[in-house]
């Protein structure tokens, strides 16, 4: 039971991390200095899309799943929870690079009017 709410531990904060990727620079405008966690985080997120990497996170998550006795999943997080949902195919190579891409416009775009 532990690893099982470890587990879903891990999957809450992978959730949050993955919203902060993509949508914290809006927290940046309101708290510059949150700049330094967030480039670091949001080029990481783009790396693991970009790359095609995976998550050191989801692995954690999965060891954890196996630990509880249930199954983990060999696809990444997002197209574990988020993609299976919406595109029950699952994530193509070409998903992963708009994923990229879309944190890196969202966040470029938000610096550069913080910048001005």
């Amino acid at each position: 039971m532990q690893y099982r709410i470890a587990a879903t531990l891990v999957a809450l904060l992978h959730a949050a991390f993955i919203l902060f990727v993509i949508i914290g620079g809006l927290a940046v405008l309101r708290w510059p200095k949150l700049a330094w966690i967030h480039v670091p985080a949001a080029i990481w997120g783009m790396l693991i899309e970009f790359a095609g990497w995976y998550c050191p996170l989801t692995s954690l998550e999965n060891n954890l799943l196996r630990r509880a006795g249930r199954e983990g999943y060999s696809d990444g997080f997002v197209a574990h929870y988020l993609f299976a949902v919406i595109y029950p195919n699952g994530l193509t190579r070409g998903m992963e690079v708009a994923i990229g891409a879309f944190v890196l416009i969202v966040n470029v775009g938000v610096y550069v009017r913080m910048l001005r």
